[in-house]
């Protein structure tokens, strides 16, 4: 079946080549430009994997419409991204989110802030939302965010009388909040492809992952209001002191990560290395290190790196064959000249954004489409570090919305209940319209991403 479609994909680009005459870097015509949409969604309609569908469409887009001799910069064009000291910060900072899982950690941290945050109406549902941030900000991944506190939360509302859907939609939105507060990887693979500063895109994700927590807990209070959702008893000063411990590792690491990227100390993929140095040591104190459980973290390591590595060596590819031929450059000119304020087509991309996630993965939607958005996005006029935020929270929903949200189907398989994945559907959509809502307010008022980073600049 793919052997089939990729046959007949380059077929049509050689007959259109024919047609055009010979490639070249001139501006495309709109059939050409159909024609590599077109491809791009067979490939993915098709199910081919998203590594193997990029290179495959970068070199059928070479051979078809360019007369460079790109072949001979492949190694060149693969080894650029490969040997980026940026990108190292991604294993580091996965495999201190495998470390602090495997140490137990996650679990002392749910149970402590429990204790802090029950009394409030929602009761257990806030310390969903509270610690999957807190997590977020030692792990930088929205997938081992929501594995990890689901693990650790749903054995505890199995026998709480909480609305199971709820349960699960604070689940999913808390573990997407994974990506978007520091040190997300998303921040990082998006500073990498646009040559922006990731330190600064750190700094400017404070603001906007504050308005999505509050949103969310605001939810969370009004619908605990009046309903056996509401506030528990208010814990002893022995419980209190016993939180307190269990959550002071916790709160070392992520002094050690992020106020060492805010202190300018150190940047992001050095910060990520001192992660992996204070999770080896925390698990080292609770007698959990060993080399078994090292070999486990590192296994689960090298398999996401593996994939993340196959698909932004693609997408590299595939974006120096798309600059070669103009089709980016083509795109910004096009878009820059509509009779349209700059706010209505950003509102487009970022509904086209919506819509690509339903059934996309979002990191791959990042790494296919941000080499030909951002020039639009810079001829319009935005800032490139307010748009990383804008695109990591785009994400972010992409892996929360039904149909093909991943974060929703891990937590689906984590359930012992019986339920069905509809109960998981149903119980995350108000999050993710809060979400929507909070990209909106940050169109409206852009300096709640920019006003750290430039007064800290």
């Amino acid at each position: 079946m793919i052997a089939v479609v990729f046959l007949l994909v380059l077929i049509g680009a050689m007959v259109v080549a024919a047609m055009m005459g010979g490639g070249g870097a001139a501006q495309l015509p709109i059939p050409e430009l159909l024609l590599l949409v077109g491809v791009f969604l067979v490939f993915f309609g098709a199910g081919i994997y998203i590594a193997a569908a990029l290179g495959v469409l970068a070199l059928a887009a070479g051979y078809a419409f360019s007369d460079r001799p790109f072949w001979n910069f492949l190694g060149q064009m693969i080894w650029g991204p490969s040997s980026s000291f940026v990108l190292v910060a991604v294993p580091l900072f996965l495999l201190m989110g495998e470390l602090l899982l495997r140490s137990g950690l996650s679990e002392q941290l749910y149970r402590a802030l429990n204790v802090f945050l029950r009394r409030l109406p929602g009761g257990l549902l806030h310390t969903n939302i509270i610690s999957c941030g807190v997590f977020s900000a030692i792990s930088g991944s929205s997938v081992a965010t929501a594995a990890t506190m689901g693990s650790v939360a749903l054995p505890a509302f199995r026998t709480a009388g909480y609305d199971p859907k709820l349960v699960l939609g604070s689940l999913a939105a808390g573990g997407a909040l994974g990506n978007l507060i520091p040190p997300g990887i998303t921040f990082i693979i998006y500073g990498l492809i646009t040559e922006t500063s990731v330190g600064k895109l750190y700094i400017a994700a404070v603001g906007p992952s504050a308005l999505v927590v509050a949103l969310f807990l605001a939810y969370i209070a009004w619908r605990g209001r009046g309903t056996r959702m509401a506030a528990l008893p208010r814990a002893n000063r022995a419980e209190t002191m016993r939180a307190i411990c269990d959550l002071t590792p916790t709160v070392l690491l992520i002094l050690l990560v992020l106020g060492s990227i805010y202190a300018g100390l150190a940047t992001a993929t050095e910060s990520a290395a001192l992660g992996v140095i204070g999770a080896m040591i925390f698990a080292a104190v609770r007698g959990r290190l060993s080399i078994s459980m090292m070999h486990e973290a590192a296994m689960s390591t090298a398999r996401t790196t593996a994939m993340i590595g196959l698909i932004l060596f693609g997408a590299y590819l595939l974006n120096f064959i798309l600059t070669s031929i103009d089709l980016p450059q083509t795109l910004a000119r096009f878009v820059g000249g509509l009779p349209f304020p700059p706010w209505v087509i950003m509102a487009l991309i970022i509904g086209f954004y919506l819509a690509l996630g339903t059934f996309m993965e979002g990191f791959s939607m990042v790494i296919t489409t941000i080499p030909i958005v951002f020039p639009i996005v810079k001829a319009l006029g935005y800032d490139p570090i307010w748009f990383g935020v804008i695109v990591t929270m785009l994400v972010e929903i992409a892996m929360i919305s039904p149909p093909d949200g991943t974060v929703l189907y891990v937590l689906q398989g984590m359930r012992r209940d019986g339920g069905t994945i509809g109960d998981v559907f149903a119980g995350v959509w108000p999050f993710v319209l809060l979400y929507i809502g909070a990209i909106g307010v940050l169109m409206v008022l852009p300096q709640i991403a920019l006003w750290l980073p430039r007064a800290l600049s």
